[in-house]
């Protein structure tokens, strides 16, 4: 017990903080009479005197965290914040089960954009605004807010950094403090989402639904305040703000901290992911406009490429918003933009799956594999840009790989013997585990996971968390030699 109360003690201070989250949706709440305000009032007191509590009980053990206490940290916080940001649809919505509300919280924190619930047009506006700030929050990693945050109340931040931050960001520093580089991930993220915002609200959004698509958009998460998603507005000009909002989510944010830092576009030409993010998304969604076409969905190529073109960046990038029911598509066209969820997003990004600088490896070390069995005494680097990377990376993104395609088979054997079919089954995994949101079959873009029993939901909640901490940071808890001294 003696060591995790470290840890206890820094998350007390976290779910203290976390508390003052709920003021923004509170005073939506208040502002618009919209009658959600005792669920804001409840969720504060609650979340904030619970942390108060911990912090009395877990006082004595302040110390400076290892690489250890960071890993439990992480895990710890998105593991519980959940079961706080569930209280104001508890409050709200009396009927909701709590593992359906933990569902939900957890979809909204890991920006994965997966929903149970229906009647969304009906839902009071700051319902829907902490749905979505909960992407926001979530997108660019809670964890970074927090080592912003930390060092004010004398708890470092470098191991909570390390423990959560995607690849190509654990191993360079931004800035020389830890601190100050959170501060300026946040500050572009939020600069870039008030952009955003104002864009959606000119582009003929409500503030409302700015505000809530904005948030979702930037965290590339998908929950909508409408059952239709973006079909609802049935807008050209709001599904191309949305899909340029999109793939600038999908680029690296150093790369957007660094040419805000150096006032330099150029910064954008080094970054070795762009070229294939971009010619990627490009590609497929041309081919598959091309391919709806040829098959006959769809006479006008105009019309189908509008649909292909959106659909294919929202998913591939796992922002999860649909402008249609690709669901009816011919299957190998949902199936490849599905695939692409997999790795298009760029490291450091706010979408999900292994990023698109994984797959590059994976192809290079490929290729240097064919190229051993022709000259098997050539020394063969791989290089990412100009420069070699060492085999120990290599190794460790096979072992990822390893692990994300047999968490992907074990889980879609788990919901299939659990009663879903096969093929929602396999989606739904896909789907919660690159943190994309809307599945096919049954858990397709028209529908909800509302059509999950209850145990279902909970293999799916534990696949969105898998998902969002790269799997080794939570797997790593879970192994004996991790609890012991």
């Amino acid at each position: 017990m003696s060591q995790i109360l470290p840890v206890l003690h820094i998350f007390s201070k976290v779910l203290m903080l976390f508390a003052f989250a709920f003021l923004l949706p509170l005073g939506v709440s208040i502002a618009l009479e919209d009658g959600a305000q005792l669920a804001y009032d409840e969720a504060i007191l609650i979340t904030f005197f619970s942390g108060v509590v911990l912090w009395a009980l877990s006082r004595r053990g302040k110390r400076e965290l290892h690489t250890r206490d960071g890993f439990l940290l992480v895990v710890l916080i998105w593991a519980v914040l959940p079961v706080f940001s569930a209280i104001p649809l508890l409050v709200y919505m009396p009927d909701l089960s709590f593992n359906e509300a933990y569902f939900e919280a957890v979809s909204g924190l890991t920006a994965t954009g997966a929903t149970v619930l229906s009647g969304l047009d009906s839902l009071p506006p700051s319902i829907n605004i902490w749905r979505t700030q909960m992407h926001w929050i979530g997108g660019m990693g809670v964890i970074v807010l927090v080592v912003a945050v930390l060092p004010m109340l004398g708890v470092g931040g470098r191991q909570l950094f390390k423990a959560e931050t995607p690849t190509p960001m654990k191993d360079s520093k931004l800035t020389p403090r830890m601190a100050e580089t959170a501060k300026g991930l946040w500050q572009v993220y939020a600069f870039i989402t008030v952009i955003c915002m104002g864009a959606l609200w000119a582009g003929g959004m409500s503030w409302i639904d700015a505000v809530v698509h904005g948030f979702s958009v930037m965290g590339l998460g998908g929950l909508s305040s409408h059952d239709a998603s973006m079909a609802y507005f049935d807008s050209l000009l709001l599904e191309m703000i949305v899909m340029g909002f999109a793939l600038i989510a999908g680029i690296s944010f150093s790369t957007h901290f660094m040419a805000v830092r150096m006032r330099n576009l150029a910064v954008y030409r080094h970054d070795t992911e762009i070229p294939l993010f971009l010619g990627v998304l490009a590609v497929s969604a041309v081919g598959l406009a091309f391919y709806l076409h040829y098959k006959g969905f769809y006479l006008d190529f105009p019309e189908a490429l509008r649909y292909t073109a959106f659909n294919t960046v929202s998913v591939a990038t796992t922002l999860g918003f649909s402008t249609t029911d690709y669901n009816v598509w011919p299957y190998f066209a949902p199936l490849w933009m599905l695939f692409l969820s997999s790795f298009a997003a760029s490291s450091g990004s706010t979408g999900g799956g292994i990023k698109m600088l994984r797959a590059m490896l994976l192809y290079k070390q490929l290729y240097r594999e064919f190229i051993k069995l022709i000259h098997p005494n050539a020394e063969i680097h791989t290089k990412i840009g100009h420069q070699a990377v060492p085999n120990k990376i290599i190794y460790a993104v096979l072992a990822f790989l390893f692990v994300y395609v047999a968490s992907i088979i074990v889980l879609s054997f788990i919901l299939s013997a659990s009663g879903l079919d096969v093929f929602t089954a396999f989606t739904a995994v896909v789907a919660m585990v690159n943190n994309t949101g809307p599945g096919l079959g049954q858990v397709g873009p028209a529908t909800t996971y509302a059509v999950l029993n209850e145990f279902q939901t909970w293999v799916c909640s534990f696949a969105m968390l898998l998902g969002r901490l790269e799997f080794f940071t939570l797997l790593v808890v879970f192994t004996p030699v991790f609890w012991r001294k």
